[in-house]
């Protein structure tokens, strides 16, 4: 499958849910400088990201970290968190996401942006489809930005 992009980030989905017979979910995310999702929760999903390429800022159940290549943290379901690239140059994350299937969520939230600035709406019903929440309209530098143009 081809990688899809939304916002700063592009996903490649190495393994999907009917690879997994719907145990987990492998896949890359490369996030540009800057960027990355706002504070959201997965209500029924475990979520672990090792860092492949560069340095991040993450957020889990309200405790904040930097971490950098090599390391691994660990998302679980019902936990808030979030992540920025905090580098000059694009990061790399290799995700596990148990069970499968937030892939589906990736792909709509692709072609939900893909004309531009998200209806956020749209995307929160989104979210709620895939048992996610707390995607909201960005009111920090920490939250959801969209990257600048690279024309």
């Amino acid at each position: 499958m081809e990688p899809v992009c939304w916002f700063g980030e592009e996903g490649r989905f190495l393994l999907r849910k009917e690879d997994t017979g719907g145990l987990y979910s492998f896949y890359q995310i490369t996030t540009a400088p800057k960027s990355g999702p706002p504070l959201h929760v997965h209500e029924s999903s475990d979520e672990a990201f090792f860092v492949n390429k560069g340095t991040y800022e993450f957020e889990v159940g309200g405790v904040t970290e930097v971490i950098s290549a090599g390391t691994v943290i660990y998302g679980p379901r019902g936990v808030p968190h979030r992540f920025l690239n905090i580098g000059d140059e694009p990061g790399q994350l290799l995700v596990i996401a148990t069970p499968g299937g937030v892939e589906n969520f990736f792909i709509g939230l692709a072609e939900l942006v893909a004309g531009g600035k998200p209806d956020w709406q749209q995307m929160q019903e989104l979210a709620s489809k895939h048992n996610m929440r707390g995607f909201t309209v960005p009111r920090g530098k920490h939250e959801f930005a969209m990257p600048a143009s690279q024309d």
